[in-house]
């Protein structure tokens, strides 16, 4: 079959899609997709696990046929081999899952080279990129490392090196900064920005990371393989109108319990909650959380416009699709004490000056911290910071180079066996076994961890109810969603009712729903049970979560504090995080940045910086706007609220200048 074009537009779409099917067997995946995406937009594809966002994705990158409607890319109906053949030279595709795009014997340098010779790059160019993304996304001093001895982030920061070494004029990233570092991530985003902007590059992108949404210049929604909504990311919110209500109560569970009897989208974060109110503007929305919490003692922190994840959660809920996220089962069942306290009382876990060395290089240099009994304290840093290192040490995987530590009342050193059965452990792999089902895999850890026939029975049942899996006992973890197999490995952690729970990663790449729903378990574990729980996480929305935050970098403990104390620092020392709206941002940043205010960056079509004098800023960034003209001009401002992303990456950015003894 030959190629013929689909439209005759003037300026035709990148990527045009019309009624597109596509089935596995007896499932749809892709059912009906109509998809317009313009040449030199950042185009994102965002939904729950099973939304047909990857099958639709490598059905445009042409290494999946489908079953009925049209698809052109470039102008091309890719309806066959031959066609897809055509404009392959034009697109890079990087499909989701870490480094299944790269060659585990060879090494980072190896790797790149590999794929620019196989997209016939030029030598000179070849030096100036691969220098410019080595740097970028930090693997510049890994350059002769094997891809396998690379951690899970690094692995993924290469596979988009390598997809984007040759500059296609199409880019298709499945989920490509799931498991890479906050500040990677935003340089990623700040490369692909600018490559889209100089160079007219197109990309498609989808993401778990509701955060980067905002990036996005137009984004689809999905869920069960049809597209629900279409959009700037301003457009998709306004269609979940309501308020964002945050309040902090003295009672927690009672005012957790008040709030959801009220109102179905109420999410936990560490000492607060967040509410999210419909159809209400901001005053009315108070009142309401006012009249549901009653006699109950609280503050109300804040009350603003809800963020695109609450949105993007709120929709899908008012259309039927998802459950009101609040209805996860409590940890304890009615027939079951709360687990006997540790001896003490004081402290779950404690790291004494850990240190763990692995040859001439130093993983983890001289750790301490300690966590109390039901607080969910979160570990914080970059790939490669120690973290996983840190956990492996506290669980008895690896012994201490120097230092020690007690868990759940046992020594590190000379207590494993006792600590192990105190404690539950879930790795970045989930420790699943794949060819067994779900009740098979609950049973084998019950016998495991020792537990009686008759505990085993109760805990198995207690498991598939706090997982949400009735129904799907006999199916094999690689059958279920992601959000379905991480609450069932949580479930094989909790079946013998640990007083330590570690979480390494424990929600990456797992959609917003689920990680809702996830975090609702783990904050009734703490408050209800009194789980002591030690998590790490590269959702910066997630250490939000968290009681308390400690931040790694090279192997060392470089923060502790809640995560309102984390802000309230940043914000007294870099200033305040100022947002400029401008018609051409890409533009607008090469005039800031010329202008000395280096910090600068773009997020979607949007410029922001931090400022220590947001008034003064505001004035000159508008005077030189004006100067500029061309559109520039109509530019506004407006301060925002610091996230922990803009912390994260504020943190480490000036800790890696401090280290190259640049100025701070």
């Amino acid at each position: 079959m030959g190629e013929t074009a689909l439209v005759t537009d003037a300026e035709p779409a990148v990527i045009r899609v019309h009624g597109l099917r596509k089935s596995y067997r007896k499932r749809l995946a892709v059912d009906g997709v109509d998809l317009v995406v313009q040449r030199g937009e950042i185009f994102g594809l965002i939904g729950p696990d099973g939304a047909g966002k990857s099958s639709l994705m490598k059905t445009i990158a042409g290494v999946l046929s489908f079953d009925a409607g049209d698809l052109e890319v470039f102008g091309v109906r890719l309806d066959s081999e031959a066609a897809a053949e055509r404009i392959k030279h034009r697109l890079g595709f990087m499909p989701q899952g870490l480094g299944l795009n790269l060659y585990p014997e060879l090494s980072v340098e190896e790797n790149v080279d590999f794929f620019a010779r196989l997209r016939l790059v030029a030598d000179q160019e070849l030096g100036e990129r691969k220098t410019k993304l080595l740097a970028m996304t930090r693997l510049d001093k890994f350059r002769d490392r094997p891809m396998k001895q690379l951690s899970g982030g690094m692995k993924q920061k290469l596979g988009l090196v390598c997809t984007l070494i040759h500059e296609p004029a199409l880019i298709v990233l499945d989920e490509p900064t799931t498991g890479v570092d906050p500040v990677s991530r935003r340089d990623f985003w700040m490369i692909l920005s600018e490559l889209v902007a100089e160079k007219g590059i197109t990309a498609l992108v989808s993401t778990a990371y509701m955060d980067e949404a905002s990036r996005f210049h137009r984004m689809a929604m999905l869920h069960g393989g049809n597209v629900l909504a279409t959009g700037t990311p301003e457009s998709i919110r306004a269609l979940a109108p309501g308020s964002q209500v945050l309040v902090e109560a003295e009672q927690p569970l009672a005012a957790l319990a008040c709030l959801r009897s009220t109102f179905p989208q109420v999410e936990m974060k560490g000492a607060y909650f967040s509410i999210f109110v419909d159809e209400a503007e901001a005053g009315r929305a108070k009142n309401l959380v006012q009249a549901a919490l009653s006699d109950l003692k609280y503050n109300v922190l804040e009350v603003d416009a809800p963020e695109l994840e609450d949105a993007f959660i709120a929709l899908l809920r008012r259309r039927g699709l998802v459950s009101a996220v609040s209805e996860a089962p409590a940890p304890a069942s009615s027939q079951q004490a709360a687990p006997t306290p540790q001896p003490g009382g004081e402290t779950a876990i404690e790291a004494r000056a850990l240190t763990r060395d692995f040859g001439a290089f130093r993983a983890v240099d001289k750790v301490s911290f300690g966590v109390s009994p039901g607080e969910i304290f979160g570990l914080l840093g970059a790939n490669g910071a120690g973290k996983t290192t840190v956990i492996k040490m506290l669980t008895g995987i690896l012994v201490p180079s120097a230092g020690s530590g007690q868990v759940a009342g046992g020594d590190v050193r000379t207590g494993g066996v006792a600590i192990k059965a105190r404690i539950g452990y879930m790795s970045q792999a989930f420790s699943l076994y794949l060819d067994l089902s779900v009740l098979e895999n609950i049973r084998l850890y019950a016998g495991i961890y020792g537990l009686s026939a008759k505990e085993a029975r109760s805990r198995i049942d207690w498991v598939i109810e706090m997982a949400g899996l009735g129904g799907h006992e006999t199916e094999r973890p690689a059958d279920l969603s992601m959000g379905m197999r991480q609450r069932l490995a949580l479930g094989c952690a909790l079946v013998h009712r640990p007083q330590v729970l570690f979480l390494d990663e424990p929600t990456s790449g797992v959609d917003p729903v689920g990680r809702r729903r996830f975090w609702d378990i783990l904050f009734r574990l703490a408050r209800e049970e009194n789980v002591a729980i030690l998590v790490t996480t590269h959702y910066m929305s997630e250490a939000e979560h968290c009681d308390r935050l400690a931040l790694m970098y090279a192997g060392r403990i470089v923060a502790d504090a809640p995560p309102a104390t984390l802000k309230h620092e940043v914000e007294n020392e870099a200033g305040r995080l100022l947002e400029l709206t401008v018609a051409d941002a890409a533009r607008a940043l090469a005039l800031l940045r010329g202008a000395g205010y280096s910090g600068a960056y773009l997020h979607g079509d949007r410029v922001r910086l931090l400022s220590r004098d947001p008034e003064g800023d505001s004035e000159r960034i508008h005077t030189l706007l004006e100067a500029a003209g061309g559109g520039l001009p109509a530019a506004s401002m407006h301060t925002r609220s610091l996230s922990m992303e803009d912390v994260f990456v504020y943190q480490v950015t000036a800790l890696e200048r401090a280290a190259q003894g640049a100025p701070t």
